[in-house]
């Protein structure tokens, strides 16, 4: 039995929504050296506080309140920078600098991080049992979008190269389209709710996560599944292995950048020539005559050949001609376009992580990312909020 004594008492200070908090308590310490040295193997302390750990600040890092953490990182995932954050909370109040503001939304963001890997790992353990019920039996349209965009960060790969691919991908369904006629009678559209997923790092585990979200909202319930992206090998690839069910469509918007890239190379950047001639390309593609098209292109290393060109539009029609079929696909109602993903990838990536001169440490990116798609997502209180306060139970109130 470790034998504690009354040290002194003296004042701390917690910072809360409603600013510093500061009161007394005493701190108790053990009586000889021995003890002491017992104590701090029991608990990594020298010392007992009683208050403290019954309010629960001993359990909280950053002096700081449950509540007041989560505005921290609602505000550093929401600004353009920490140095704003920082700009922000103090305004409400809130003395909180660039760094803590940065350490702070790292800690929230992990652990919200971790939970969505554990949760993913569960998920998959059930998907891999035969857990998870496939009825096809709800009317509508679920889609997934996937995409990568890269982000520049502080380590180097093996190439030398500091920049890193951050996977997107989004999740929503038909029920979740509001539809309208604008005033010159075109009609117009918006999603009314959708969740990201996002992830710093390689294709199988991204493609775990992706799955998870796709399950959460629906996949194996859905009568049809429309899985978009750019034609990217390791878009195919996942959709052969966890979507096999899924139409694949491949991003008719981003085919017709390549189709102007390629364009752009074998006419030598003439405008007058190239604009007519991938404008009549695209024209055909959505018309559904991409064989019309590669007899057009001539096979590889023929003579519609782009020397220079990093587009080999060939191949690329070719390894997508199952994921091309634009008037079949608008028949159906489908989308054909990937802008859902491209507006994501702008809100999630671009305006909080890709600002003039940014460079990140993939282990403090990720948390922000996780904690900006969330936000996006519109699941800030289930998914962050919630757990975040049930971890620290009893420090609901602080």
């Amino acid at each position: 039995m470790i034998k504690l004594k009354t040290d002194k008492s003296d004042e701390t200070t917690i910072l809360t929504t409603q600013g510093k908090i500061n009161y007394n308590r005493y701190v108790l310490r053990p009586t000889s050296k021995e003890q002491r040295e017992e104590l701090v193997l029991r608990t990594g302390s020298r010392s007992v506080v009683p208050l403290d750990d019954w309010l629960g600040v001993s359990r909280l890092p950053f002096k700081m309140s449950v509540k007041a953490m989560l505005e921290v990182a609602f505000w550093a995932q929401n600004q353009c920078s920490y140095q704003r954050t920082e700009e922000i909370l103090k305004r409400n109040g809130m003395p909180v600098n660039d760094t803590t503001a940065r350490e702070v939304a790292n800690y929230v963001g992990n652990y919200v991080f971790m939970r969505d890997c554990r949760q993913t790992e569960e998920t998959m353990a059930r998907y891999n049992n035969c857990g998870i019920p496939f009825t096809y039996e709800r009317e509508g349209i679920l889609y997934i979008e996937a995409d990568g965009a890269a982000l520049n960060t502080r380590q180097k790969d093996e190439s030398g190269s500091t920049w890193r691919e951050n996977k997107l991908g989004e999740v929503f369904s038909s029920d979740d389209i509001r539809r309208w006629m604008d005033k010159h009678g075109k009609p117009q559209h918006a999603l009314t709710r959708k969740e990201y997923v996002s992830y710093i790092g390689p294709v199988e585990e991204f493609k775990k996560h992706l799955l998870a979200c796709a399950i959460r909202n629906g996949y194996g319930s859905y009568k049809e599944t429309v899985l978009i992206g750019d034609g990217a090998t390791w878009i195919r690839n996942m959709k052969e292995e966890f979507f096999p069910d899924a139409q694949q469509i491949l991003d008719f918007y981003h085919l017709c950048e390549n189709v102007n890239g390629y364009a752009k190379s074998i006419f030598n950047m003439d405008e007058s020539r190239y604009r007519p001639w991938a404008e009549q390309i695209c024209a055909a593609l959505k018309a559904g005559k991409y064989r019309d098209v590669l007899r057009e292109l001539g096979k590889p290393g023929g003579e519609r050949k782009a020397s220079g060109s990093t587009v080999d539009l060939y191949g690329y029609i070719e390894n997508n001609s199952n994921n091309i079929d634009y008037p079949t696909y608008v028949g159906k109602g489908y989308f054909i376009g990937s802008g859902a993903i491209e507006s994501g990838n702008k809100t999630v990536l671009q305006q909080r992580l890709k600002q003039a001169g940014m460079r990140w440490n993939v282990s403090s990116a990720q948390p922000l990312l996780t904690l900006k798609a969330k936000r996006e997502s519109n699941l800030w209180e289930k998914d962050v909020v919630v757990p975040f306060t049930s971890k620290h139970v009893g420090m609901e109130s602080v």
